[in-house]
């Protein structure tokens, strides 16, 4: 397992919300689709609406997420 983080801005009702949100991921592509996934059942925004404008991954040490963390260092 990989952390990254992904940032962009997701439609709110009228306005566009900005968002940098911490993952942990296979890949990349799997980080996409997990952040599709919990914007999605979170507040109900479908994907036309969700624009990501980086992604990067993180290095271990500089990880803020502690759920994230602990699903690196368990190797889940």
């Amino acid at each position: 397992m990989k952390a990254f983080r992904i940032r962009g801005r997701f439609r709110m009702g009228r306005s566009w919300q900005p968002f940098s949100k911490e993952l942990a991921a296979q890949d990349e592509a799997g980080a996409r689709e997990k952040l599709f996934s919990i914007l999605g059942s979170q507040h109900g925004v479908p994907r036309k609406y969700v624009s990501i404008t980086g992604v990067e991954e993180v290095p271990k040490d500089q990880v803020e997420n502690h759920a994230v963390k602990y699903t690196i260092e368990a190797g889940a």
